[in-house]
């Protein structure tokens, strides 16, 4: 997600630093940034000379003091409090007053990480969606102290990186979390009750409700790590049954499955096309 969001950025005409925890996932993030944008010269959506432009634009760190300077730094971390609280404690005491801060949290409350600073006004989420290169939304959320005029920011630029953007209140998953978790954990109690298989509940899904993916798949790409991560934190607040994560991914998550990104969840990914994994 972090690499995602510096592409755009980048290719938006931005001066972009990236700061990563460590020289092999600076390496990692570079290469998967050259990637994507190598795909869209395949595709004639850009030129190589607006791939390098972008690419000139990408400074790459481990060193959080080079966040200094920016007028707004936008946090992907993984989902949970105390890390990202930890890390915006940090930024608080490093960047100017004027900085703006945002997460990109699927299920956090923005209030919770904006009482950790002491720029509450200046505190909003920016909430993309995965592939960010590819995905046209971006939710913004507005905490409780959000000012208005970091509002109207945050909005701009979600406007000048080429996407949609939807404002959000500050609750648990926001708009599209709060319906889509409950979505894909249904899927999968389909599936441990036995009323199809994880590619005919895919297939039904596609062909009948006209998605693009099926909601295992999905769940796949999603991560089932980070989905079981928001639905704990989303059934802590609400304490409906909705939220509740299944077995089967909590099975899938303890054997190391989490989709796409380790090769195999609910379904085997070292394969084209992938094979479901009954």
């Amino acid at each position: 997600m972090g690499a995602g969001i510096a592409q755009v950025s980048a290719v938006a005409g931005y001066a972009t630093v990236v700061r990563e925890v460590a020289p092999t996932v600076v390496e990692r993030a570079k290469a998967g940034i050259r990637k994507s944008l190598d795909k869209f010269i395949e595709k004639g959506k850009f030129t190589a000379a607006e791939r390098d432009a972008a690419l000139a634009r990408l400074t790459f760190t481990t060193d959080v003091s080079a966040l200094r300077a920016v007028d707004l730094v936008i946090e992907a971390v993984p989902e949970d409090l105390e890390l990202k609280n930890g890390l915006w404690r940090e930024l608080d005491r490093l960047c100017g007053e004027r900085t703006i801060f945002a997460s990109n949290t699927s299920s956090l409350t923005i209030g919770a990480m904006a009482s950790a600073t002491s720029r509450p006004d200046r505190f909003v989420g920016l909430h993309f969606f995965n592939p960010v290169p590819l995905m046209p939304l971006v939710e913004v959320v507005r905490g409780a102290r959000t000012g208005s005029a970091t509002l109207d920011t945050a909005l701009a630029f979600g406007r000048s990186l080429g996407k949609e953007v939807v404002v959000a209140e500050d609750s648990p998953g926001f708009i599209v979390n709060r319906l889509l978790v409950p979505y894909l954990l249904d899927a999968m109690r389909a599936l441990e009750k036995g009323v199809a298989t994880t590619a005919d509940i895919d297939t039904a899904m596609k062909l009948g409700a006209g998605h693009p993916m099926g909601p295992l798949m999905l769940a796949d790409m999603v991560g089932n790590d980070t989905l079981l991560k928001v639905a704990e934190i989303m059934f802590a607040e609400y304490r409906e049954a909705q939220y509740a994560p299944p077995a089967v991914l909590k099975v899938l998550v303890a054997a190391g499955r989490f989709g796409r990104k380790s090769g195999k969840g609910f379904y085997d990914y070292s394969v084209e096309p992938p094979r479901a994994v009954e």
